[in-house]
Formats: structure tokens, C-alpha cells, sequence
């Protein structure tokens, strides 16, 4: 599939942003922060920011954008639907949470709007990875472990940026940083058993069965198109395995294995907590982004066996 740009942003930015509101809403409903303090208002405004882009982003893809609302009516058979519908109502405790912190209004009502969102972005984050998960044309995405992979990366990515509010206030724990561990190793985990189940998959369909002529051999004379077209273009994109294997190198590398290690160093005070936890916070961006690139490149649809 072709990696479009928006969609790369949309997944990253508003992952990052639902995990960040996750983990604050977390900490809220712990008594770890108060969301009347001025720190918390930020953190929570960066995660509002973070969402709103990559939903804003995810219009950009669309041939028109201004009929985008149209897709909130389809929520009973859409996961794209559902998302939009889920994205709007997480909106709602999420920003009264962040009023209530701004005016000290209703602060009696905070863990329960901090419940809320937690709720909110965790059901927003499973039907986006749904919407990819649903196409049975892609056999790379149609499997469970998809919006799995989604959940664990948004929390991952999310708590890297909850980690860096930590030690930005110096409060950041060795619990804290043995849960960033965790949740990094078990999204590694979960990504590895991934790629080895694409890599390993037999493929959709063939010509043969296309054409109802199983156990034939077809070779095709000429290709369906002489021009490039949309199939050719959106579904039709190729990434040399050579390259795929180099980029899937650089994911696991700046995602996983380098920020793990960094984390490790902070717990064993082998670094200051905030270089180890900046540069963590860099790297998982970088990864993150190659990762996202990848979920999309090597994805083959299967109108492509008509383009051998």
C-alpha cells in the first residue's frame, strides 16, 4: 500500500496524544498530580494538541475533506465511523477535565472525568487499528494482533512523553522507568510476532483462483493497464526487501533496543535522568515514524495479483 504522509501523522501524533492522555488521566485518578496544577494543564493541553493535529491530518488524504463529517453517520457497520465518533466523545471529559483544572471548577468531578478520558482514548486507539484490521483484502493487516500492536505503541509512545513530563518536575521513580521497560519490551514483543506472521503468511489468493481455474497455471500476456492508475498507485506500492529488512533494522533499533537501553541507564544512574529520558523520547519519535511507514509499505492488497 502506498504510505500516505497524513495518515503516517494521524497514527503517530494522535497515539502519542491519546497515550499521554491515558497515562495523565492515570496519574490523576492516583493522586500522583493534581489537575489544577499548572504543570498538568500543559501536559494535557501537549496531549489535546497531539490529537487534534493527527485528526486534522487525517482529512488531508481524503479526495474531499469537506465531506468528511458525512462518515459519522455509517458508526453501526464502519470502524472508521466509530473512530470519528469515539475521537469527538473523548473530547468531552478530556476537555472539562482541562477546564476544570483551568477555572478550579467542579474539581469534585475530576477522577471521574479522568476515568472518562482514560476510557475514551484507550476505545478511540482500538478502532483505528480496527479500521486496518477489518480489510480482509490485506492480509497483513486483517489479523487481531493489529489493533493490539495499535493499543501497546499509543502506550508506549504515550508514556515516553509522561516520562519526560516526570523528570522535566523531578518525580520520575525506578517503578516509573521499570514500567516504561515493560511496556517497551512487550510492544517489541508483540511487533516481532508480527513481522514474523507477514513473513510467513501464504498469500490471499492467485490468478488461478481469480479465474475459477484451480490448479492452472496462468501467465498473463499483457498487463491489465497501459498507463498507472489509482490500483496501480495506492495499492501497487513496492518496497525492495533489501530496503524493508534496513528499515525494520532502524525501527527496532531507535524504537525498542536504544530507548530500553537508555531507560535501564537511568534506573542504574548511569546518566541523568533527563538526557536519558529526552533522548529516548527522540529516538521512540524516529521509530515510531519508521514503523508507521513500514505497517503500510509492506502491506500488499490483493487486487495486486493482477500486476505481476
Amino acid at each position: 500500500m502506498h504510505p500516505a504522509y497524513s495518515v503516517i501523522f494521524f497514527t503517530t501524533s494522535s497515539g502519542a496524544g491519546y497515550g499521554l492522555l491515558f497515562w495523565l488521566s492515570w496519574a490523576q485518578i492516583m493522586g500522583r498530580v493534581s489537575h489544577t496544577q499548572w504543570p498538568f494543564i500543559f501536559a494535557l493541553s501537549a496531549a489535546l494538541a497531539l490529537i487534534t493535529a493527527g485528526l486534522l491530518s487525517s482529512t488531508f488524504h481524503l479526495g474531499h475533506p469537506k465531506r468528511a463529517w458525512r462518515a459519522f453517520s455509517q458508526w453501526r457497520s464502519s470502524w472508521l465511523s466509530r473512530e470519528g465518533v469515539a475521537a469527538v466523545l473523548t473530547y468531552v471529559p478530556a476537555g472539562l477535565l482541562w477546564l476544570s483544572g483551568i477555572t478550579r471548577i467542579g474539581t469534585e468531578w475530576a477522577n471521574h472525568l479522568a476515568a472518562l478520558s482514560m476510557v475514551g482514548a484507550a476505545v478511540t486507539v482500538f478502532t483505528t487499528g480496527m479500521i486496518y484490521a477489518s480489510l480482509r483484502t490485506i492480509a497483513a493487516w486483517n489479523m487481531r494482533l493489529v489493533p493490539m500492536i495499535y493499543l501497546a505503541l499509543a502506550a508506549s509512545t504515550g508514556y515516553a512523553l509522561w516520562a519526560l513530563y516526570l523528570v522535566a518536575f523531578g518525580v520520575l521513580t525506578a517503578g516509573d522507568a521499570g514500567l516504561g521497560l515493560i511496556l517497551l519490551g512487550a510492544t517489541a514483543a508483540m511487533k516481532w510476532h508480527y513481522l514474523r506472521r507477514i513473513d510467513g503468511a501464504a498469500p490471499l489468493s492467485s490468478l488461478a483462483r481469480a479465474f475459477g481455474w484451480q490448479g492452472a497455471t496462468i501467465t498473463p500476456l499483457d498487463p491489465p493497464h497501459t498507463r498507472p492508475n489509482f490500483v496501480m498507485r495506492e495499492m501497487g506500492f513496492q518496497v525492495g526487501r533489501k530496503h524493508a529488512e534496513k528499515l525494520r533494522k532502524i525501527m527496532f533499533l531507535c524504537l525498542f533496543l536504544l530507548p530500553i537501553a537508555l531507560i535501564a541507564a537511568t534506573g542504574a544512574a548511569l546518566l541523568p535522568a533527563w538526557l536519558s529520558i529526552a533522548l529516548a523520547v527522540l529516538l521512540i519519535g524516529i521509530g515510531v515514524v519508521v514503523e508507521r511507514w513500514l505497517f503500510f509499505a509492506e502491506a500488499k492488497h490483493i487486487s495486486q495479483i493482477f500486476y505481476p
